[in-house]
């Protein structure tokens, strides 16, 4: 039974759908800080079709309370490799299941946060007097550029993928060159673009918007959209709260992982880590043009490595089969020097670790706070969703990433590899690019310390919710 200090707690919901583990990750991250400035919190997840995900968040995170909506029907009306509609579509689906949980709770909930996946719930907190806000687990820029896009959706006639070779020039972001736009956006009529397009505008209907971002990493982005500059004339801008980068290292225990161990036996600052995300494949001849490129730049590393894709539909374990993918040999050249990790790495604490000197990433925002807050240099190799964007603005705003060519083709050559790696690690460019990452990742640690302009703006939310 709750205790009485339990029950006069102020409560507050965060509605994630079931589908998206990176963005759960930064949504039970945001709900373990609000508990521990004395929130009651319940991590509600919908839009899922059978018995996924939660159980293990539960069990790992006794602090929050878990709420799985009832399973909903997947609409007929989606095609099944449009991922993102579907996503959008089946957490609409729970949308009446949120609303009956919202309207049980006793008394009704402070505060209602939603993914932006969740964007049509905003309707039902309006129509239960919750005051109701977003969570946006991307950056401040990409944020800008979908508060906008319903303006350039008006201005032009055409896709956006017909511009060719065009940027779109968006306040307080550089240029956008349109192949590097997500692909859910670029069909003028697809279901996906007209989602983002309603997304828009539920976000301005919003109390405010939640920012896994700190306001001196990106103050151009920030002061564009605070001063109106990305939003239609006919709306509101929503109030921006950014709280981040949010993040905590896992507790060292006794299943550390023994590629932690392996980076203990190296210098300081002299591996590189590739990693490519939950979703981040490469074909087979990729997998092995990256191994070549490695193994001929002479640098020690850390590399996860993932079945190539369709593979697993075959009935084949999930780990890749490294003596079958990778080139005759290539294990034991490089034993000592690199290290093979097969499907998954705590990606975290390897780039909080002192011997890692460089990330090559696939531009997942999460991926990108985890390598400031570490202090580690990137390549930018994007792969999917908004990654092309981020590498945009890491590259030619941030200055924290150089890119490797090819990546838009999946064709990153293992000169190209080696080249880049090599100028990471051993160039005075590389130097300069690791100096730069270093500032940020002190901007980073000033804006989470008391006084801070994240911790700030968390502990002002709480105390609106609180009041």
């Amino acid at each position: 039974m709750a205790s009485h200090d339990e029950k006069a707690k102020k409560h507050v919901v965060i509605y994630a759908p079931a589908s998206m583990s990176s963005h759960l990750v930064s949504m039970e991250e945001l709900g373990e800080l609000l508990a521990a400035h004395g929130l009651k919190v319940t991590v509600a997840i919908g839009g899922r079709t059978g018995d996924e995900a939660a159980g293990s968040f539960a069990a790992a995170l006794p602090e929050l309370s878990f709420r799985r909506l009832p399973p909903v029907t997947r609409p007929r009306d989606v095609p099944g490799h449009d991922y993102v509609a579907l996503t959008f579509e089946l957490a609409r689906a729970s949308n009446s299941d949120l609303r009956e949980f919202l309207r049980a709770a006793s008394p009704l909930p402070a505060a209602l946060v939603l993914d932006f996946f969740c964007g049509s719930a905003v309707h039902v907190g309006a129509e239960l007097g919750i005051p109701t806000y977003f969570f946006f687990t991307s950056s401040i820029s990409g944020l800008a550029e979908l508060l906008y896009h319903p303006v350039i959706h008006e201005r032009t006639t055409v896709s956006l993928r017909d511009l060719g070779g065009e940027r779109l020039h968006i306040p307080g972001i550089p240029g956008i060159p349109v192949e590097d736009l997500p692909a859910a956006i670029l069909d003028r009529n697809s279901l996906a673009n007209r989602l983002f397009l309603a997304l828009s505008e539920q976000m301005c209907e919003s109390h405010g918007i939640i920012m896994n971002s700190f306001r001196a990493l990106e103050p151009g982005a920030i002061d564009a959209i605070v001063s109106g500059l990305c939003t239609p004339p006919e709306r509101r801008t929503p109030p921006l709260h950014c709280v981040g980068p949010l993040m905590k290292l896992e507790k060292a225990g006794a299943n550390r992982h023994e590629c932690l161990a392996w980076l203990d036996a190296q210098p300081d600052a002299s591996v590189v880590f590739l990693c490519f995300g939950t979703m981040g494949r490469f074909s087979a001849e990729q997998t092995r043009q990256v191994a070549r490129g490695l193994e001929t730049s002479g640098q020690r590393f850390v590399w996860v490595v993932r079945r190539p894709p369709g593979e697993d539909s075959r009935g084949k374990p999930a780990d890749p089969d490294l003596d079958a993918l990778l080139p005759d040999g290539f294990l034991a050249r490089t034993k000592g020097k690199g290290l093979v990790v097969p499907a998954w790495a705590p990606q975290r604490e390897v780039l909080a670790h002192a011997a890692v000197g460089g990330f090559v990433t696939h531009c997942g925002w999460n991926s990108v706070l985890e390598a400031i807050v570490g202090g580690v240099p990137m390549l930018a190799w994007p792969m999917y969703a908004e990654q092309r964007t981020n590498k945009v603005f890491l590259v030619e705003e941030l200055r924290l990433a150089v890119a490797l060519e090819g990546y838009d083709k999946e064709a990153v050559r293992h000169e190209e590899v080696a080249a880049k790696v090599r100028w990471l690690m051993e160039s005075d460019g590389g130097g300069e690019l690791r100096e730069r990452t270093r500032a940020a990742m002190r901007q980073a640690k000033e804006a989470l310390s008391d006084g801070g302009e994240s911790r700030t703006a968390l502990l002002e939310l709480v105390r609106q919710w609180k009041k």
